[in-house]
């Protein structure tokens, strides 16, 4: 009986013993060993610890997801992941994803090739995406994400200031700052787009081209100088001015013209030409004040086409020839001499005419007429430090009738 059973077990088996045994105590014990040997290369037991997951994989093949605790596989493979941290598979995402309870598990983060993917953790940026399908771990960081379009220019998105200038977003970002005395015009490949006031502005950084023209609004001064005009009379005059402008209408400056502040400085340029060209030398020099009226009120029109307001405008230097200039300084010499000759031939009128009046006054008070010679006594002792008298009585009488008035 017992051969019996030992020989048709080994019949019927499928190959798991090779040989025949003699007691079906020698059986049971080689089937024990064979089972233990099984397990312990098909089976093994796992541990998922707190804050990570596994998935589970048979011969490369995903079949499920385990939580937190402790797991008996049979021919299978685990593969641990840490919740902390960005979920990173070996196989396509999308297979996985098939399964219900891990895409609920996961933030999955499709950014295209023309955007980018700002990625916070917990409030606080960590990193930008480019482009590419990212997975993270549900639960224990909060994880939230901006997808910004870099393929237009202006950042309509809800980013502040503060993160535009972070180190990790800047080189996906261009800036340009306008002062508060400016204004500027933004063209985008070449194209007008719009004004600009005062401020910083941001754009996203792509193929497209920006060009940012500014002007400045303050008062400005423009120096004309070094102008050699010819007058009617064909006299040479250097003459030398200046003018003061604002930009009134940068849209008129820089759309409309070009290099408007040499356009202005050959306004000015022909309109004092134009002016002094129609004097002559004389009437230029008699007529200067009018001059610097005159070339203002032609050149404002043409300012303002400009898109200028002018403020001012004078002359400060006209800068003779050499030789027009000794002429000149000879001219004023003799009319300097001339009037100095009639101011003393006034003077002298003046004096002698007081002589006659005073001869007349004399003539008819002998008084009067003792009063003047007493005076120039008086003077002319003032220049005598010493008299001695020589004489007899003859002296006396007749300084006696000097001084003493007859009766």
């Amino acid at each position: 009986m017992e051969t019996s059973f030992r020989n048709s077990w080994v019949e019927n088996d499928t190959g798991f013993f090779k040989t025949k045994h003699k007691t079906v105590k020698e059986f049971t014990i080689r089937v024990i060993s064979i089972i233990r040997g099984i397990k312990l290369k098909t089976m093994k037991r796992i541990k998922i610890n707190a804050y990570q997951t596994a998935l589970v994989f048979k011969d490369g093949v995903y079949k499920k997801m385990l939580k937190e605790g402790k797991y008996w596989l049979w021919n299978e493979t685990a593969v641990l992941y840490d919740l902390n941290k960005p979920f990173a598979p070996f196989v396509e995402l999308n297979i996985l994803l098939q399964d219900a309870a891990l895409a609920e598990a996961l933030h999955v983060v499709e950014v295209k090739d023309n955007e980018i993917a700002l990625q916070y953790e917990n409030g606080l940026l960590k990193a930008v995406l480019n482009a590419g399908r990212y997975a993270f771990w549900k639960g224990i960081i909060n994880y939230e994400f901006v997808i910004a379009d870099t393929n237009k220019i202006e950042i309509t998105e809800n980013i502040s200031r503060a993160t535009l200038q972070n180190r990790l977003v800047a080189p996906y970002v261009r800036s340009y700052t306008v002062e508060s005395y400016e204004k500027a015009l933004l063209f985008v490949d070449g194209k007008y787009a719009q004004m600009l006031t005062s401020g910083v502005y941001y754009w996203y950084k792509n193929n497209s081209t920006i060009l940012v023209a500014k002007a400045d609004t303050r008062m400005q001064q423009l120096e004309v100088n070094g102008q050699e005009i010819l007058t009617k009379d064909k006299a040479a005059l250097r003459i030398n001015a200046q003018a003061q402008y604002r930009v009134a209408d940068i849209e008129k400056a820089i759309l409309q013209n070009k290099e408007y502040d040499k356009q202005l400085y050959v306004a000015f340029q022909l309109a004092l030409r134009e002016y002094i060209a129609g004097y002559s030398f004389d009437e230029v020099l008699e007529k200067k004040d009018v001059m610097a009226p005159f070339v203002l009120e032609q050149v404002k029109a043409k300012a303002e086409a400009l898109g200028i307001e002018v403020i001012g405008f004078g002359i400060r230097d006209i800068i003779l020839p050499g030789d027009v200039k000794d002429i000149m300084n000879k001219v004023l010499i003799a009319e300097k001499n001339a009037q100095a000759n009639t101011i003393m031939r006034r003077e002298e009128t003046a004096s002698t005419r007081s002589l006659l009046n005073t001869a007349k006054l004399m003539e008819d008070n002998a008084m009067l007429w003792k009063l003047k010679e007493m005076e120039y006594v008086e003077k002319i002792a003032d220049k005598i430090s010493n008299i001695s008298v020589s004489g007899n009585g003859v002296l006396i009488e007749q300084l006696k009738q000097i001084f003493v008035p007859q009766k």
